[in-house]
Formats: C-alpha cells, structure tokens, sequence
C-alpha cells in the first residue's frame, strides 16, 4: 500500500507527458509553445528535479477502508522525507519522517486501530501515546513506508511508453493558486485527464487531475529542487521499534 500512490501517480503522468504521446502541433498563434513543447520540458523537469513536493488527493478512495485518499509529501534522491498520509473510510493518519537511513512513523489511535487487528491496535495507540516508531530503513515494521519516499523510484517509472500515443490539446492560459499555468488536456482509458504546466519559463507541472467513473485524482507538484525539511523527532519523541513486536506487521 505504501509505494502505491506515487507508482500510481508516476504512471498517470508518464501516460501524458512524453514527447511520444504527444500529438505534432505546431506551437498556437500566438508564438507560445505547443503541447509538445511544453510535455517535453515539463517531464525533463520531473526526471531530473532532486526534491520534489507533491500531494496526492483521490476522492473516490475516500470511502474506501485501506485505500490512501490522501498524502502530502517532501521528498529528494537522498531518501530524505517528511509527509503524512490519510486512509480512505476513516481509518486514521499517519505521519512519516525519514533522514538518511533513519526512519520515524506516527499513526493516529484512529489508524492504529484500523490496521491492527483485535484489541492490538488499541494496545498499540496506548503504547505509543502519539509518539513515533523509529528504526530504520532495514526494519520489516518500516521498510514498506520508507519506500514511499524514494524519489528514484518515482522518476524511474517516468519511462515513456511509445505503444501509448494519446494526443493532448492545449488549453489557454489559465492560473493554478494565482500561478500562470497553460492546460494540456487529453483522455485515457475513458477518463478525461488534464495537466497543468506554468506558463512562463521554466515549464514545470505544477498541477494534474484524472476525471472519470470511479476515478477523480488530483496531483500537485511543486518545491522543485528545494531541500526536504532536515528537523526529525526528539528521542521523547520515539518508541524504538525493537519494543513494538506486535506492531513488527504493520500492513502495507
């Protein structure tokens, strides 16, 4: 479950953001770039950006228990990270801190309780008392939330795809929060997608959704190449995993 939503977002954007998929429009009349154009630079800034923030909103997970609706993000190549996560159909939070090989995580008594079956999860919240796990990325309890931040991966499966060609069209221009931004638009399996990418050099993908039955997913993307927040919790602030044996099977 924990590398799922940014597989899914990568795989979202690759489908639309390859010069591949592009269809060949010359750039509009009024001189701007064409779609292509302004695909192309947007993935090469996707591809080689070193820190990234994202979020990632999907409302039709909201009710669905075990599924993520929601996470924020701050993540670089390094593995650093800093985010929280919201499980659909009320099953709780939880926040996620990782510096280099170090890794913290704080569910909500709310999530604990979903997660864990039986009175584990109610044993577990009391435990803790809104403290976080910490171990490291080697930790079994850990090792599939820490996958979550690994930007590499998120970039590798950029990958176009030439068997996909979907054309998108160029919308005008139009703001993102106050932000100039030019709407490229296309489809994808029955579902209406569009990208936002700035306006004004350089172009970056600031915002995309993907509308259709059962889908209504929203990415943001922003921070290009700024550092990951570097604060991480105090010892007070942490229970060593080591002590949680019956949490050592956290769910992915």
């Amino acid at each position: 479950m924990a590398g799922g939503p940014l597989a899914c977002a990568a795989a979202s954007v690759t489908l639309f953001l390859s010069p591949a998929l592009v269809t060949a429009a010359a750039a509009d009349d009024t001189g701007g770039p064409s779609a292509r154009e302004l695909a192309r630079e947007a993935q090469d800034h996707l591809l080689h950006t070193r820190s990234l923030h994202m979020t990632w909103t999907d409302r039709a997970a909201a009710a669905k228990k075990g599924d993520v609706a929601w996470m924020d993000l701050s993540l670089d190549r390094d593995g650093n990270c800093v985010g929280i996560v919201r499980m659909g159909a009320h099953g709780g939070s939880i926040q996620i801190v990782e510096r280099d090989d170090e890794v913290w995580l704080k569910g909500d008594s709310t999530y604990w309780k979903a997660e864990l079956p039986g009175g584990e999860g109610t044993a577990a919240a009391e435990l803790l008392k809104d403290r976080y796990i910490h171990g490291t990325t080697h930790d079994s309890a850990l090792e599939e939330w820490a996958g979550l931040c690994d930007l590499d991966a998120f970039q590798r499966k950029l990958t176009p795809d030439s068997s996909h060609r979907k054309p998108l069209t160029r919308g005008d221009r139009t703001t993102v929060e106050g932000i100039p931004v030019i709407p490229l638009k296309g489809t994808e399996g029955g579902s209406r997608v569009t990208l936002y990418v700035t306006a004004d050099s350089p172009h970056v993908l600031v915002e995309g959704t993907r509308k259709g039955d059962g889908i209504d997913l929203t990415m943001t993307f922003s921070d290009y190449g700024e550092p990951v927040p570097s604060a991480t919790p105090s010892a007070k602030e942490s229970v060593d995993v080591s002590r949680l044996s019956p949490l050592t099977k956290v769910k992915e």
